[in-house]
């Protein structure tokens, strides 16, 4: 499986109280473990005696980048509901890591408690080792209000994100693929209401590992 997703939590703001500071701290990812759980992992090495493994490159996986690449340069908005549901699918087994990037209250400007996690992931993806990635932002925000008022509040802060990794760090536009889900896509259904439903996904869609 090329899965390899981490949840790691970014939960500034007023509210923490002093005794949950350090796990909270223990939980945000570094530029390392952000460039780990996106890049693609090397097939397992087999005997000779075992049968030859799949080829990496399948016809679905051309298929699948074909779609993607459709959506390279398309504005968030314009994506159907369809295609939207299409990209879940197509990215369940890429590589993936959940940043739960805290936004201003109903709002999509970064809070800044938030900003030093949105440098270590326009590092992660300036790193050689996913220069050739292809990544998909999916924007989710919690239960709280209606659905479309989360979906565009979803599209807006994925589309925040593209542009500070476009403009502070240089990654091509058209290698950021950005699609919003508002409050369909809960990661904590069992609390709806939970931050941790508030994130920003990043996946790869590049099926090779980069060469060094």
């Amino acid at each position: 499986m090329l899965n390899s997703k981490v949840a790691c939590s970014v939960l500034a703001g007023l509210a923490l109280l002093a005794g949950a500071q350090f796990a909270v701290a223990a939980e945000k990812p570094s530029t390392e473990q952000i460039i780990n759980a996106l890049t693609p992992k090397k097939p397992l090495t087999r005997s000779l005696s075992a049968a030859p493994a799949a080829p990496v490159d399948t016809e679905q996986n051309a298929e699948d980048r074909k779609f993607v690449n459709s959506l390279r340069g398309r504005a968030t908005r314009s994506l159907s509901s369809d295609e939207r549901e299409k990209i879940v699918a197509v990215t369940k087994d890429q590589p993936a890591i959940d940043l739960e990037i805290t936004f201003n209250f109903n709002s999509a400007t970064v809070a800044p408690a938030a900003m030093a996690d949105v440098d270590k992931l326009g590092k992660a993806l300036s790193n050689p080792a996913l220069k050739e990635g292809t990544f998909v932002l999916s924007g989710h925000t919690d239960a709280v209000g209606g659905e479309a008022a989360n979906l565009d509040l979803s599209n807006r802060r994925a589309d925040t994100v593209k542009r500070l990794l476009v403009e502070k760090y240089g990654i091509p536009a058209q290698n950021l693929v950005t699609a919003g889900y508002g409050k369909s896509k809960l990661k904590n259904t069992s609390d709806p209401f939970s931050s941790e439903n508030r994130r920003v996904q990043v996946v790869n869609m590049a099926n090779k590992v980069a060469e060094k």
